[in-house]
């Protein structure tokens, strides 16, 4: 795990690039490892890989990192090497209130020094392409009782340079005309991850290292926007500009 990698994590955080071999892994940054690149006709029309092997193909076109949860065992050490190993440990399909839908989760375990440090579980949602006719269901309202918030904003810079860390061809984060027009967003869409990072970095840093991780998207918060990140203990979320749930998690 090359510190190269974390301290350009650290960077696009705006964070001073502080990581050297040796330090332990703040918790989340792993995402900018263990990608593997696949070659242009591999991509599917959203950019992401085509599914087939790992990642079950449910029948539905579009793709979305919608959650997870995680459980720290032990820190990862920057300069040692790792494994990854993944399984498909879910995979079902349901009828929603917009349509067909499919769940996946992806149970991932990362190893170092013969010891699984960190087990990650990504959940996956598909769906239909998006009706522009349709009727969109109306996302929760944010609680506004935090004992904490910090106000972050993302331009589109800043998640073109998300996605290339991590590898993430997923069109909705930088191009535009397709996450309007296919999609059916009014802008980028910031990543969930990095949602879910910001988060986990501001309740390590109220509460102490984490053991345990969950978060869950309800509604995308766009590059245009405001996010206010916010924590009343052990609970953390993230508020839009006018008012909904982007995200909710729990340290």
């Amino acid at each position: 795990m090359d510190s190269a990698r974390a301290r350009a994590m650290q960077v696009a955080l705006g964070q001073a690039a502080t990581l050297v071999v040796g330090d332990p892994l703040p918790p989340f940054f792993h995402q900018p490892y263990f990608w593997t690149p696949e070659p242009a006709e591999r991509l599917g029309r959203d950019g992401h890989p085509k599914v087939g092997g790992v990642i079950p193909d449910m029948g539905l076109p579009r793709r979305m990192w919608a959650g997870g949860r995680l459980a720290f065992h032990a820190p990862l050490r920057l300069g040692v090497a790792a494994e990854r190993v993944t399984v498909c440990e879910k995979a079902e399909r349901k009828e929603g209130r917009t349509g067909p839908l499919a769940f996946v989760t992806l149970r991932h375990e990362i190893w170092q020094g013969g010891a699984a440090c960190v087990t990650e579980w990504q959940d996956l949602v598909y769906r239909e392409d998006s009706d522009p006719g349709a009727v969109r269901p109306v996302p929760p309202i944010a609680a506004a009782d935090e004992e904490e918030a910090v106000e972050r904003s993302f331009d589109a810079t800043l998640l073109f340079r998300y996605s290339a860390l991590t590898f993430n061809g997923h069109r909705i984060h930088y191009d535009q005309p397709y996450a309007r027009d296919v999609e059916g967003y009014d802008g980028l869409v910031v990543h969930g991850p990095l949602l879910a990072q910001h988060l986990m970095l501001m309740a390590e840093a109220a509460l102490g290292p984490l053991e345990t991780f969950r978060y869950r998207a309800t509604s995308p918060l766009m590059h245009h926007e405001v996010g206010m990140f916010c924590r009343k203990g052990r609970t953390l979320w993230v508020r839009g500009s006018d008012g909904r749930m982007c995200m909710e998690a729990e340290a």
